[in-house]
């Protein structure tokens, strides 16, 4: 049916003042009172220590609270969850990591919530994950790990915390591009993986480097590669996995986002915000602290950054049936 725009004009005209005028001004005026930031990981992890840095630089700009509210459990599901059922006006943000946002869709048949509803607003950071092993553990290289792996199948042992970790996902996505059987060892967290790591009881992980870093700068492991594209310049003379292994990429990133059918403009403007907070020398410091490398992107290119690395995911735990705990 074709209209006039005589009569689009009339139905615009009917149509109420909020409806018109709403979004444009919730985009204008943002934020004019207090803003939750729901983190699903506990206090002190990486994304937590993120979230309170860009939450300390808009509340001192903006003069609003900015609270963090840590709901953990359910492999970060409890935490999305409860977002999930937040209004898209900018009042309510999630600060977490790859599961949520990324993996947990493919681990878990039936979730609470839909990812991919999700509006990405800012991938702050991302940390390489590390290739490291045990004392005495001597490969030179990746091929040369490959070739005893290949010869002594499954004596190698790899520590995880936990099936469907990123951990987890990280040796099972280097198990498919070699081809190799190493055994899966799940601890229940990665202090725990560094501790047996040390000690010798298991021969190599998967790590974040933020996790491994302390150990690799004693001596007490050895870096053999990184997972990201690029070197990490804190591992100097480390190569990346994809030099050996084309297209293998592993790191553990953190982003923001925002409630489903939030308005691109919006987002874009909470986005420009937060990467805003990040450029004060106190939030550089904290990457560095961190050992993360600042992303600090577009809502747009945030949306293509995570829809890639899900996908990168997707492979992985559909190639290997992989179930979340």
């Amino acid at each position: 049916m074709l209209f006039s725009r005589w009569a689009i004009a009339a139905l615009v005209a009917a149509l109420p003042m909020s409806a018109l005028t709403t979004p444009a001004l919730a985009q204008a005026d943002w934020p004019n009172h207090g803003v939750r930031i729901i983190v699903p990981v506990p206090a002190g992890s990486s994304a937590d220590l993120l979230a309170r840095i860009y939450a300390k630089g808009l509340q001192e700009k903006f003069g609003q609270p900015f609270v963090i509210e840590n709901r953990v459990g359910a492999s970060h599901n409890i935490g999305a969850e409860l977002f999930s059922r937040a209004a898209p006006d900018g009042y309510t943000l999630l600060t977490a990591p790859p599961p949520s946002l990324a993996v947990n869709k493919y681990l878990f048949p039936k979730l609470g919530y839909d990812p991919e509803a999700f509006v990405p607003v800012t991938v702050m950071a991302d940390v390489p994950t590390v290739l490291a092993l045990r004392p005495g553990l001597d490969f030179k290289d990746i091929p040369a790990l490959i070739a005893y792996a290949k010869a002594n199948p499954g004596k190698l042992t790899y520590a995880s915390t936990g099936k469907g970790s990123t951990l987890h996902l990280a040796a099972e996505a280097f198990k498919n591009k070699t081809g190799v059987d190493m055994l899966h060892v799940p601890f229940t967290g990665v202090t725990q993986v560094v501790t047996e790591l040390q000690a010798g009881r298991v021969d190599l992980t998967f790590a974040p480097l933020l996790d491994l870093f302390p150990s690799l700068q004693s001596g007490a492991l050895r870096a053999l590669a990184v997972g990201s594209e690029a070197p990490s310049l804190e591992l100097p003379g480390v190569p990346t996995i994809g030099s050996v292994l084309p297209g293998y990429v592993s790191t553990a990133w953190f982003a923001v986002a925002a409630p489903a059918k939030t308005p691109l403009p919006l987002a874009e403007k909470i986005s420009a915000e937060i990467r805003a907070a990040f450029e004060q020398p106190d939030a550089r410091k904290a990457f560095a602290n961190l050992h993360a490398v600042p992303v600090l992107n577009s809502a747009v290119d945030a949306a293509a950054y995570i829809k890639k690395d899900s996908l990168r995911w997707k492979e992985v735990i559909v190639a290997n049936k992989i179930e979340g705990e």
